[in-house]
């Protein structure tokens, strides 16, 4: 059985540590905050210190967290004074799948620092929150060599419906178009839901109208409910949101895309952000829209 690493135990990395341990795998995990990665040796996990005792002797290391920064300090940076980084430690075959949500650029630079030591590395990326982490149904978005997606199918299979999309670096791009497609979206909803909302229509109902319609979508269900409910509790925080679509305006930025309803969307989330909405789910941009609607009321 393939011996699986897991560096990052937050609100994805955990569910789909427990996905891996249900499946059978010989799990290692570690996270910054230790307790976070103690809460998962009663599933059977092994809990490392440092990224380096963690992967020393994995065969599949992924990664779930926060932005590339951290990826890069994880793999290649210094914990105090003994060499802790995972790539100190890694063994050359392992094979490196980075399912954090990072910049496109970051992914190839980390590819080509990885298989200069021998190691194979995917960059997939995931969609589908925190409820397909619990229920196996990611999607993953996956970049690298044939022969690496391959090596990790029958593991992405046990977290969702892996595609792979092309070389280092696309799995982070189609991971961009998504959030600019849900951060979007969300705001569609939110805004259509409010003007309802304005002109007496009751929203709960408004919601079970559009359903099965052409305006019908997964955001509508889930991020919509959330809406009508008033249930702003993270699951996927808006900063992260924001994070990524402000990676969508950098990415498209260099390659001379010009996104405009991207930027107004990323003006909106970092506004919501900065009246203190931050850490509230993404469908919490409902808030800021509602703000403002009763500000130009006011």
């Amino acid at each position: 059985m393939l011996e699986i690493t897991l560096l990052g135990c937050g609100l994805m990395g955990t569910p789909m540590s427990r996905r891996l341990l249900a499946a059978g795998y010989p799990l290692t995990v570690w996270n910054r905050t230790q307790a976070k990665a103690e809460a998962l040796a009663d599933a059977g996990a092994r809990v490392a210190t440092t990224p380096a005792d963690a992967v020393a002797r994995a065969d599949i290391v992924i990664t779930m967290l926060e932005h590339g920064g951290v990826v890069h300090d994880v793999l290649f940076g210094e914990f105090g004074d003994v060499p802790a980084s995972a790539a100190s430690r890694l063994r050359p075959g392992t094979l490196v799948v980075d399912m954090s949500s990072i910049l496109p650029e970051q992914a190839r630079e980390h590819a080509r620092c990885l298989t200069s030591l021998g190691v194979q590395t995917l960059d997939a990326p995931v969609s589908g929150g925190t409820l397909g982490a619990e229920a196996g149904t990611l999607a993953i978005m996956a970049g690298g060599e044939t022969s690496a997606f391959e090596r990790a199918l029958p593991v992405l299979n046990v977290l969702g419906r892996p595609v792979h999309v092309g070389p280092a670096g696309s799995g982070q791009l189609t991971k961009l178009a998504n959030q600019m497609i849900v951060g979007i979206t969300i705001g569609a909803v939110a805004e259509a839901l409010l003007l309802a909302q304005q002109g007496g229509a009751d929203m709960a109902k408004v919601r079970e109208a559009l359903r099965g319609g052409f305006a019908d979508s997964r955001i509508l269900e889930v991020h919509g409910l959330r809406m009508v409910e008033q249930d702003f509790a993270k699951r996927g925080s808006l900063a992260i949101q924001l994070k990524d679509l402000r990676n969508a305006m950098h990415t498209a930025a260099g390659l001379g895309f010009d996104a405009p309803i991207t930027a107004h969307l990323t003006e909106l989330y970092a506004q919501a952000a900065d009246h203190g909405f931050a850490e509230l789910d993404q469908s919490g941009l409902f808030r800021e829209l509602q703000r403002r609607q009763n500000a130009t009321e006011a």
